[in-house]
């Protein structure tokens, strides 16, 4: 086995922390998806370098082909298919609409992914609290709901879920958590609805009133990407080694290695080409944020492969044994990283661990790890603006609709750390 030296994890952390602290202190230069491309590049290539010398290249090269590859077309696929359909409504902005559209968007995450719903619900859910005064508190509680908590019975539904999937769990495992989504889900639902109650009490009469409308109160537009949605969907599930051996077969034909990339490919462009541009325009439909993703995570699949060579060589020595060390341990990389690497690496320290006898294994590590590492990194990725890719896209578009958000400390001291997180420490002694 090849060894890593600790130091060759210095990319990796420096690119990790680039994306967490730059957009903070260097706004302007961050927002160039160029400067972007340019350090990630540069720190791939440090990796690159060290690993190809060192006679590590082959997991390079495996690992850009066969988890960056097929995470980035899933994720742009769902993107490009979410962003053809439009929701309008003509509905009062009561609390019983707005829990209906978070409870909505809660189930739709895990079968269309975190950011699809997200992107496919965000406008929607503001259009319908245009006139009230309160609504921060709406926003919020859509990130943690439908960017993140929602998307844990699926790979579909969070990057992290499909990188554990490309790692050996069954399409259908992860219906084994259902338990901990009607928890965590009811509890956060609960609580927002007491909450907007709340301020709904205290909105002048001209925010509760309804919309005058004498059409249909919900239209949805783009319909035709409904089913191709459902293709999607279908495509993960059914397109893998599982139920088409050939697909890992070393001597099969490269297209068949890659047969549900190419599906996924085709599907974003039928979409393209059959959708109106006018839904796309309505949507205010753009390249940047599945561009931005793909530039960074070229430099974090890169630069995290020494990181994830150096993790199962030393899984033994790092004391992680129990279901919860593995759950707050990857919650708490997963909130200030990204919860994807994150998610893999301690995936890495688990399957480094020794084998125990009569213990169930999916993946390669003990289900009860499996389930503490996926719980980690989904929920508490709801925890900072720049836990999950969605995250900050909803602050975006919420801030440009005139919604006023708080700064990222701000976030996490008015509602992840008083909100979020007591709900998954009393999920974890319940289930964990």
């Amino acid at each position: 086995m090849h060894q890593v030296e600790p130091w060759a994890i210095i990319p990796f952390a420096a690119m990790l922390l680039s994306i967490a602290i730059l957009p903070l202190t260097a706004e302007k230069w961050w927002h160039s998806n160029l400067h972007k491309l340019a350090l990630s590049l540069a720190l791939a290539l440090v990796a690159g370098i060290y690993l190809t010398t060192n006679g590590m290249g082959e997991q390079l090269l495996h690992q850009m082909l066969y988890d960056y590859l097929p995470f980035i077309i899933l994720l742009a696929s769902l993107f490009v298919v979410t962003g053809g359909i439009r929701i309008e409504n003509d509905v009062a902005p009561t609390p019983a609409t707005n829990l209906t559209m978070l409870a909505s968007g809660f189930v739709l995450a895990s079968f269309m992914g975190t950011t699809g719903a997200a992107m496919l619900l965000i406008r929607c859910m503001i259009d319908i609290n245009r006139q009230r005064t309160y609504k921060t508190h709406t926003i919020l509680f859509f990130i943690a709901l439908v960017a993140n908590c929602g998307g844990i019975l699926t790979p579909l539904g969070d990057p992290p879920l499909f990188l554990l999937y490309l790692r050996g769990a069954d399409f259908f495992w992860f219906m084994h958590l259902l338990p901990q989504w009607l928890f965590t889900g009811g509890v956060l639902l609960l609580i927002y609805y007491i909450t907007d109650r709340y301020y709904y009490a205290k909105e002048p009469a001209e925010a509760r009133i309804k919309p005058a409308g004498n059409g249909p109160k919900v239209r949805i537009f783009g319909k035709r990407n409904i089913i191709l949605l459902l293709a999607v969907v279908l495509t993960v599930s059914l397109v893998n080694r599982s139920h088409i051996p050939a697909m890992g077969d070393p001597d099969a034909p490269i297209f068949m290695h890659f047969l549900r990339e190419i599906l996924l490919a085709a599907i974003a462009i039928i979409s393209l080409a059959a959708t109106d541009r006018k839904v796309r325009r309505e949507n205010n439909f753009s390249w940047d944020p599945i561009i931005e993703v793909a530039i960074l995570f070229i430099g974090i699949f890169a630069t995290m492969t020494p990181a994830l060579i150096f993790l199962n060589a030393n899984a033994a020595d790092l004391g992680l044994s129990e279901p919860w060390q593995f759950y707050y341990g990857t919650g708490v990389l997963s909130q200030f990283l990204d919860n994807a690497p994150t998610a893999i690496a301690f995936h890495t320290v688990a399957t480094g661990l020794p084998h125990v006898d009569g213990v169930e294994y999916v993946a390669d590590i003990p289900t009860t790890l499996l389930v503490a590492i996926a719980l980690g990194a989904v929920f508490f990725g709801a925890m900072t603006y720049i836990g999950n890719g969605p995250n900050f896209m909803v602050k975006s578009i919420a801030e440009n609709s005139g919604v006023r958000m708080p700064s990222f400390f701000g976030y996490m001291a008015r509602f992840s750390l008083i909100i979020l997180l007591p709900v998954y420490i009393l999920m974890q002694l319940i289930f964990l």
